[in-house]
């Protein structure tokens, strides 16, 4: 598996800190040459000089260009991890929805409308997504989160079963509670869902690379999410009552 992504160019969004930079470290370790992006040019700095990468800062939605010019021409895998875990209800402002559509989904749309072209001519490329357990569940408490969630897997899905016969590998990551600064902004919520099974970051990037190794579409760093999702689809009422449950629980606590 090494091979697959050793000498490889690599683009990791959101990699100045949790996921991200984890993904970044674990791809250098195996020898690929990694674009570091964050919004927060010193932490994509920091983390680049730590593993010999390239930063490139700035909005994730529009730095192909030049993350490809800082790899020599060639991007071989692309992680779609920025995101943005916004809270609230259907009531929440338009520009909270706004901003949760254009990190969570359409950041992943224009990167896959800058790569494919290229990939699909020389019949190779590799696009990971970080989704979240959110993206095949549901979040309580945060309605952006959770729809825009559930469209960036739908995302990777249509791009897996539309390319893979051309060369197109797909990953979705779908974690539940990591140990993240989104996290720890999550609350009350977050603590009754996600933080009592909460693993660490690293743990998301051996996922992946076990993933990458079996060349599996679906990364499941929380194996009881695979029960979880099975359990919703067989029985839908079933699983909104007892996701009912845990919200009126949060609503307790408020």
């Amino acid at each position: 598996m090494v091979e697959a992504v050793q000498d490889a160019g690599v683009v990791v969004t959101g990699a100045g800190g949790g996921i991200g930079a984890a993904l970044a470290r674990r791809f250098a370790a195996t020898g690929a040459r990694v674009v570091v992006n964050d919004l927060d040019a010193d932490r994509a700095k920091a983390v680049a000089g730590e593993i010999g990468g390239i930063a490139v800062p700035g909005d994730a939605s529009a730095i192909v260009n030049d993350a490809r010019d800082a790899l020599g021409g060639t991007v071989d895998v692309y992680c779609a991890n920025a995101g943005v875990g916004s809270g609230g209800s259907e009531a929440a402002d338009e520009d909270v929805w706004d901003l949760a559509w254009d990190v969570n989904v359409m950041a992943h749309v224009r990167a896959a409308r800058a790569l494919l072209p290229g990939w699909l001519e020389r019949g190779s490329g590799r696009f990971v997504s970080t989704v979240s357990a959110a993206g095949l569940l549901t979040m309580i408490g945060a309605a952006p989160y959770s729809v825009t969630k559930h469209g960036a897997y739908a995302f990777a899905e249509w791009l897996s079963l539309t390319y893979r016969h051309r060369g197109l590998k797909v990953h979705a990551i779908c974690p539940q509670g990591v140990r993240t600064d989104m996290l720890a902004a999550t609350g009350t919520a977050g603590d009754i869902v996600l933080r009592p099974t909460a693993i660490e970051p690293e743990d998301v990037a051996d996922a992946l690379f076990e993933g990458i190794a079996e060349d599996r579409f679906l990364i499941l760093p929380h194996r009881e999410v695979a029960e979880y999702y099975q359990a919703r689809a067989a029985e839908p009422d079933r699983w909104i009552a007892g996701m009912n449950r845990l919200q009126r629980q949060w609503e307790a606590t408020r």
